[in-house]
């Protein structure tokens, strides 16, 4: 049987080894990066510093193991991935790492060109294949819980505390990367009326795990309709629930995908230099158009008869009596024994325990512009204004300048990049612009360093003896 992996092998070997770090040891420093979200955007990011010549980096993932790291084998819930199948991805370029090479390597390229986008499974596996095959290493069981300046540092820095397995600890690193997940600069939105609900166990996120072979046989709400929701509830029907209600806000379902247009390659790889009055623009109009599920994710709930659809039904009250939910829509009474609430992801950084002390330093889009009273929008006036490295800005210049230290790779940066940061679609052009950031300050910080090195004295590579006999003498 012939190696699957001979084409990747050889397209390193072509590419030759990775530049060695060039970046300076410095004293009181445990990482020059540190990377929290063991993913595939930690993973990604971990291939493009090593590209760059950039030691010292670490990731670090909350996660127990790699089998619970992740949303692909445990959160997500979708047959296929919601992007089409040909997108750059953690390879970012090198195409003999990319998910089409690694899927013909096992499947053929038949198989490859019947699929219309990647099944979820598939995507688990070649990212465990990516990691693996790389040798990307990954501390599980460690969770960052708060982030602070770096105090008497030679080099701008952070000292960030981490429980590792338990225990609390501190370490120092001069850059570290958010490349963790959906509710990575905020929280999951969990309506208030659900609290009850959850407290008893009746209720949960679709951030959660959740037990759906134990939903056979109940009446189960589902709260949104976006297309974790509409997962959300198909994977309710196919575990045997009697009867799953999605509940809509709106009188339709999201159906205008109003960001694509703007998916060429010149809007796309230009976006982040738009003036912001054009930047605000677009994402208050994706807000207001609502995320779209995709059709097939829309199909998989009505091909069970059991599916029950209401529009224009926002949850007012709800309360728990008999061991159910009992909510109150549109004046009448409903009673659930378990909901689901796919109601999204908050981007504030004060909602989120490790960020909170630092969000008050943080500019966020409010902070920078004020928008027309046509679209304003609080929310989404809350997430941060990153830089053109994705690095937080400070609140009042002068007052935190570490913050730049921090670069966001998650969808809280939606505003600023026009994309969802994390997502495939953003990997293309946004990692290699954060790399680049990175790359920049850490040599920026050394600048003194690297001059002295560069100008040390350097011993000739031949003398004039090697030429003389060719010296013209008139």
């Amino acid at each position: 049987m012939s190696d699957p992996d001979q084409l990747a092998r050889e397209a390193l070997r072509l590419l030759g080894p990775a530049p060695e770090n060039w970046v300076p040891a410095r004293d009181g420093f445990d990482h020059n990066v540190l990377i929290v979200g063991g993913g595939q955007g930690g993973s990604a990011f971990a291939y493009a510093l090593r590209r760059a010549g950039i030691g010292g980096v670490s990731i670090i993932d909350a996660a127990p193991d790699a089998a619970q790291a992740g949303v692909w084998l445990t959160r997500a819930r979708m047959h296929k991935l919601r992007t089409v199948k040909n997108l750059v991805g953690p390879e970012l370029g090198n195409t003999a790492l990319g998910f089409q090479a690694w899927y013909e390597a096992r499947h053929g390229r038949e198989a490859y060109a019947a699929l219309d986008r990647i099944p979820r499974t598939d995507w688990a596996a070649y990212l465990d294949w990516f990691r693996r095959f790389l040798e990307i290493e990954v501390r599980y069981g460690t969770q960052l819980t708060e982030i602070a300046p770096h105090e008497g540092a030679a080099v701008p820095g952070l000292a960030v505390q981490l429980v590792v397995n338990g225990q609390a600890r501190t370490e120092t690193t001069r850059k570290l990367i958010l490349a963790n997940g959906v509710a990575g600069n905020g929280a999951p939105v969990l309506p208030a009326c659900l609290r009850a609900a959850v407290a008893a166990g009746l209720a949960a996120h679709t951030a959660d795990a959740i037990d759906f072979a134990a939903l056979a046989g109940k009446t189960v709400a589902v709260i949104g309709a976006a297309a974790s929701a509409f997962d959300a509830a198909a994977v309710a029907l196919e575990a045997g629930a009697a009867a799953v209600h999605l509940f809509a806000r709106r009188d339709h379902i999201a159906a205008r995908a109003v960001a694509k247009p703007r998916g060429y390659a010149g809007f796309y790889d230009h976006f982040p230099r738009l003036p912001d009055a054009h930047r605000w623009h677009h994402a208050v109009r994706y807000r207001r158009a609502g995320s779209t599920p995709p059709p097939d994710a829309v199909r998989r709930v009505l091909a069970h008869d059991n599916f029950h659809l209401h529009l224009a039904s926002p949850w007012e009250t709800a309360r728990v009596a008999d061991g159910r939910v009992v909510a109150d829509v549109n004046g009448r009474d409903f009673a659930f024994e378990f909901v689901i609430a796919g109601t999204g992801y908050s981007i504030d950084p004060a909602h989120r325990p490790a960020l909170a002390r630092i969000a008050p330093l943080v500019a966020r889009w409010r902070d920078r512009y004020t928008p027309p009273a046509g679209e304003r929008d609080d929310a989404l006036g809350a997430s941060p204004y990153l830089g053109d490295g994705l690095q937080y800005n400070e609140k009042i210049p002068g007052t935190a300048p570490w913050l730049g230290a921090i670069h966001v790779y998650n969808p809280a940066g939606y505003a600023t990049v026009g994309v969802p940061l994390g997502d495939v679609p953003s990997m293309r052009r946004d990692i290699p612009a954060a790399v680049r950031r990175i790359s920049e300050d850490l040599f920026l910080a050394d600048l003194d360093l690297h001059e002295a090195r560069a100008r040390v004295d350097v011993e000739p590579d031949f003398g004039p003896e090697r030429y003389a006999g060719a010296v013209w003498r008139g």
